[in-house]
């Protein structure tokens, strides 16, 4: 213990710098060149680089900060002379690691009131971050955030699909997030470090389409100059995602089978058949079983494809999900666009939660950035809205005005019964729900018909 009568006068430097030296959190100085003066024993830990690599550096050359290119808040400090505190941000360290941070900065002032340059403190707050994303586990796979009882379903069973190679069929609206899904399966399986490949079945034409998927000769046709691999070959022992295949042409669903019947496949102008070692994962928008009793879509292609099918459904049918991906947005967008946003207002939220969102999960994600582009720092206010939301009407709701998630069943299921004149066997058929699951939905939220 050190003797109190030891200590006389103000702190010496030497005294300082062993302070500096005992605390966790990371601190370091520059001068007016922005080049680092100090660098403390705690900065040298969470960054990993040595106190005699980074004095005399460049700061953004250690740190390689989010906040370095815009929104630096050191140089604030620089050029508005005030302090700034705890604001978040994240670096990258030695090992290109990912680090989240909170950051404080201040003026590096003399004893004479000189200002010599600038000082920032730094905390790792890796195990807080480690932590949240253990609690929030339980509503979070791979890039897929939802807290709606129907993909808790899907999370609970997505392990052992995922380690399986049977074939995929993902249902689901535009925008409800197929491909997502059908990642977050390929990410979690033992084909994780081979290719995923992705094409778009409704948007070519079927001669570009097989050519795209099983490759061609030199002279298959004009302009085949030389041999070119197809989306089979070069996903060899990976993934191949076949979004909306209910778009495709009876012909090319021939061709489809065979692959996934003989798993081989020739290519175009080829004469000799080459071996596939992929796993199908396919998705669509459109419901197969009725385009295959309308003879639109092959039942042995069919039964091909839909070994395991999951149902992800529209954002209207899980409005609790809204926060989460609100959440999941301003954080992403924040990262790219190297901005503070620190999320919503209670009234965006409310217009959201009032809004049945046709466009699902990408029109909300488009929404979001629309605001970034107009708010630059604090909250998104609903003056940072696109405008059909703020002109939009709101309907009146039952529910108290501080539950949004709740208004927004409310308004879901009142508008679907006025849809459908108040005929709840249709409303129940129009939210794709069972009847007996909207009778309790009717009760439990004190819906007054």
């Amino acid at each position: 213990m050190i003797d109190p009568k030891k200590i006389s006068g103000p702190l010496t430097q030497e005294t300082t710098q062993i302070i500096l030296e005992c605390i966790s959190d990371g601190v370091f100085t520059i001068d007016y060149n922005w080049e680092i003066t100090s660098f403390n024993r705690a900065a040298e830990e969470i960054t990993g680089i040595s106190r005699k690599e980074a004095i005399g550096r460049h700061c953004w050359e250690v740190f390689r900060s989010n906040m370095c290119e815009a929104e630096c808040a050191l140089k604030k400090t620089m050029e508005e002379g005030k302090p700034y505190v705890s604001t978040s941000a994240y670096i990258i360290d030695s090992n290109q690691k990912k680090i989240p941070i909170s950051v404080s900065t201040s003026l590096l002032i003399d004893k004479h009131g000189e200002v010599l340059g600038g000082v920032e403190i730094f905390r790792d707050h890796s195990l807080v971050e480690a932590l949240r994303k253990q609690l929030s586990a339980s509503f979070h796979v791979e890039d897929i955030v939802s807290n709606s009882n129907a993909m808790k379903k899907i999370f609970t069973i997505l392990p052992q699909i995922s380690q399986s190679d049977a074939t995929v069929l993902i249902e689901g609206e535009t925008g409800t997030g197929k491909e997502l899904m059908a990642r977050a399966i390929h990410n979690m399986g033992p084909r994780k470090d081979k290719p995923f490949m992705a094409i778009n079945c409704g948007a070519l034409p079927d001669t570009l389409l097989e050519s795209e998927l099983f490759g061609y000769k030199k002279g298959a046709f004009t302009h085949a100059v030389k041999d070119k691999p197809g989306k089979f070959a070069l996903a060899r022992g990976g993934t191949v995602f076949l979004d909306e295949i209910g778009d495709t042409s009876p012909a090319f669903q021939v061709s489809l089978l065979r692959v996934l019947q003989e798993h081989e496949y020739t290519p175009l102008g080829g004469v000799e058949k080459e071996e596939t070692d992929v796993r199908i994962i396919a998705a669509t928008n459109r419901d197969l079983s009725e385009l295959m009793e309308a003879d639109q879509f092959r039942q042995d292609l069919y039964y091909r494809v839909n070994v395991v099918k999951l149902f992800l459904p529209p954002l209207r049918q899980r409005m609790e999900d809204v926060p989460l991906l609100v959440e999941r947005f301003v954080s992403k967008l924040n990262l790219r666009q190297g901005k503070f946003i620190q999320g919503i207002d209670h009234a965006v939220l409310a217009s959201l939660m009032s809004h049945t969102f046709p466009g699902n999960i990408r029109e909300l994600e488009n929404i979001i950035e629309h605001a970034f582009v107009l708010c630059q720092e604090g909250i998104i206010s609903c003056d940072h809205l696109p405008g059909f939301l703020v002109q939009k009407k709101q309907t009146p709701c039952q529910a108290p005005v501080d539950d949004p998630v709740k208004a927004a069943q409310i308004n879901l299921i009142s508008d679907a019964l006025a849809r459908n004149n108040y005929n709840r066997n249709a409303a129940a058929k129009d939210l794709g729900i069972h009847k007996s699951t909207l009778f309790r939905r009717i009760k439990k939220l004190g819906i007054k018909l």
